[in-house]
Parts: C-alpha cells; structure tokens; sequence
C-alpha cells in the first residue's frame, strides 16, 4: 500500500474475539465511524494477522478457543506499544489489574455500550499522538510540563511537591490510559508499598486541589475504582 492510499484510510483495528455475533457487532460499529476492521477468531490467527497487517490499535478477548488472551497480550507486548483494549467477560477486580499492568491500555468489561467502546477506541488511539508531552500536554487552562518540571494553570504557576509532581508524570505520559495502584506505588514510593493505597490516595486528593478538579466530579483525575486512575486529556 502506498503512503498516500495509507493515509486515506481511518485508523486499523485488528479484532481478537471468538465470539461470532460479538465480531459481527463491533465491526459494524466500528466501520460506521470510519474505522477499518480485521476479524479474527483465536490468538495464533489474531498474531498473524497482527504480524501482516500492523494494525493501529488491538481489541482483545480474554477467553479464545487456542491460548489465553494474556499470552496474546504478553506477544503483543514483547514486540509493539501498539494501543491494546481488552474487552472480556471477566470482571474480577484482579483480572483487571492483572492486564492493565501487562500492558493493557484499557478494560472494557462485557456486556458493553457500543457508545462506551468508541469512546474508549478514541481515547486509546488519542494517545498515539506524537510530540504530545514534547510540546507540554495542554488540558483546558492545565498545561503540564514534564521536561520543565513546570505545571501552569490559568497562567500561574502550581506548585506540586516531588511525589505529587511523580504521580502526576506518570498519569500524564499515559493520558486516557489507567495507571494501576500498583504499577503508581511500586514506581513511586517502592515495591514494599504497593498496598499502602492511603498514601496514594492521599497524594491524588492533593493534586486534585491544586489542579482545581472537583472530588465530586472529577474532570481531570479520574478514579477507576479498585484499579488505579487515568489522566482525561478532554
């Protein structure tokens, strides 16, 4: 394909599902927002084609016919960054954290919005964005600097300490992306705290003040219950 015929064409999603009716409805979701759609039914199919295709984004079961679909995450993770959006049946708490810290971009738990799964779809791929951080991520009046260490709301300066700047670089090179409790504890304060989640819980209400979100209603630092939290970058 030749680079004027790729651009062209909306984004590539490859589609790892087994179920049938599941494929047929997401592909047709999907391709009316202009989205193109590979289906596949099984891990080593969905591998291939994801080797042939170098689709832009991944949307994987967890329960397929041939392997488990963290074994495909674990593949597609060795090799590519590409965006991976799980959406499975399974909704334990631990399955959850279990892939995100994998390397899952998001969780989207069946059964599903076909609304909920586009919003996430944009989200996933709005991260893919090159230059983004290099530029300093701007959200509304927020500017967040990270090569400066300088974060500027409504044209003042936010004066964050070291472990509310760390917490909020980590969300913010990962916008729309949950950020587990674990993966933000072991990085920040070290693996013999990752479930001392008060300390973290306490750092979030902090920045929240400061960066003007309401603990009511966020805006900015959402909570994904149990999980972790994610940066809205709209």
């Amino acid at each position: 394909m030749s680079d004027s015929a790729k651009g062209e064409r909306g984004p590539r999603i490859l589609l790892i599902e087994d179920e049938r009716q599941i494929r047929r409805f997401m592909r047709i979701s999907l391709t009316s927002q202009g989205f193109e759609v590979i289906e596949t039914e099984d891990g080593n199919t969905g591998m291939a084609a994801f080797n042939h295709q170098r689709p832009d984004l991944v949307l994987l079961d967890l329960g397929l016919p041939d392997m488990d679909g963290m074994e495909v995450l674990d593949a597609l993770r060795a090799q590519s960054e590409v965006p991976v959006l799980v959406v499975s049946a399974r909704a334990s708490e631990a399955e959850k954290v279990a892939a995100l810290d994998a390397g899952a971009n998001d969780y989207i738990t069946k059964p599903f919005g076909i609304q909920e799964l586009l919003a996430r779809v944009r989200a996933a791929l709005r991260t893919t964005t090159p230059g983004t951080l290099g530029e300093g991520l701007k959200l509304g009046e927020l500017t967040i600097d990270l090569a400066r260490h300088r974060i500027v709301r409504g044209g003042e300066t936010v004066h964050l300490t070291p472990r509310e700047f760390s917490v909020l670089a980590m969300l913010a090179r990962q916008p729309d992306r949950v950020v587990t409790q674990h993966q933000l504890l072991a990085e920040i304060w070290g693996p013999v705290h990752v479930h001392d989640t008060h300390y973290l819980r306490i750092v979030i209400s902090r920045l929240r003040q400061k960066l003007g979100d309401d603990p009511d209603d966020p805006h900015r630092i959402q909570t994904e219950a149990g999980i972790g939290y994610r940066l809205l970058s709209q």
